[in-house]
């Protein structure tokens, strides 16, 4: 299968050179960077550290001077350059990387023209420009989820328990607190999964944990598990106390998720008050 062409275009006004490893790493699992190329004024000082990482890299710097005080130049050149592109026809998307909603327009019309938008940006990015994103990553997750998994291979899993379990817990309740900003919540997330499992077509209202997933993400496009301090779907779904997970009864590697029954759990109680009301009674006979 071919794999997709995509063109990553780059705010240095609004994101941080630290995340260039994780916008390459992301990009890479949904295809090929065709162009690589980030906006700034570079001969201001705040774009000393993008120098340093973009050769190694080989992503091409477009220099855009600031013409007037309280514009932002740089959004207007990464939107001519995205058009261009498009009309170029070597891409089957793009990933803009910015927490600025200037690009909310620029990832719209881009969809209207059949192309697949990655947003990416930190937790502050507003909402608008990441609904109109087919999918969207928030690059100081990735950094700390990827900081949570080095440090179980350092210690070891069981030492990376004890020594980072608090950790852990402050980086998911911070990823939970972050839903004012825009992040999807975990509630709604749950109350999602349920709607689907009662929708299922099959008999026994259980979904494939694939599909699942693929629907959350077309639902939510900040869905991803690593948000909210997992690093698989699976562990992921495997906290939700409403939830019985299965494998696949045929021997297969799939793995289908249903609701639990709520009868199945009251029936022990009710056998045992039975069978104490039956005992009281022989008693008085």
């Amino acid at each position: 299968m071919e794999e997709k062409r995509f063109a990553v275009l780059i705010d240095a006004d609004n994101v941080s050179s630290k995340y260039i490893k994780y916008i390459l790493d992301e990009t890479a699992n949904y295809g090929v960077a065709t162009y690589k190329r980030i906006y700034g004024d570079w001969t201001k000082p705040n774009t000393v550290a993008w120098k340093e990482v973009l050769l190694e890299n080989s992503v091409t710097p477009v220099q855009q001077y600031s013409y007037t005080v309280g514009k932002n130049a740089t959004d207007a050149a990464m939107i001519i350059d995205a058009m261009d592109i498009l009309y170029s026809g070597y891409v089957d998307g793009y990933c803009i990387v910015s927490s600025d909603s200037d690009f909310t327009k620029l990832s719209s019309r881009l969809r209207e023209s059949g192309m697949m938008v990655i947003g990416m940006g930190e937790r502050k990015t507003p909402k608008p420009f990441i609904a109109s994103c087919n999918l969207f990553k928030y690059l100081d997750v990735l950094a700390e989820s990827e900081k949570q998994t080095m440090g179980m291979q350092d210690y070891g899993e069981i030492g990376a328990k004890k020594v980072n379990g608090q950790q852990k817990k402050k980086e998911q309740s911070s990823a939970f607190d972050e839903t004012e900003k825009g992040m999807t919540d975990i509630n709604v997330i749950k109350l999602a999964i349920k709607k689907m499992l009662n929708e299922a077509d099959a008999t026994d209202q259980r979904m494939n944990m694939g599909e699942i997933g693929n629907r959350l993400a077309k639902r939510y496009p900040d869905f991803d598990v690593r948000n909210y301090g997992d690093t698989k779907l699976s562990k992921f779904l495997k906290k939700m106390d409403f939830l019985q997970i299965e494998k696949d009864k045929e021997g297969g590697t799939a793995m289908w998720v249903a609701l639990k029954s709520d009868n199945e759990e009251e029936k022990p109680e009710i056998t045992q008050e039975k069978s104490k009301r039956s005992y009281k009674k022989r008693k008085k006979t």
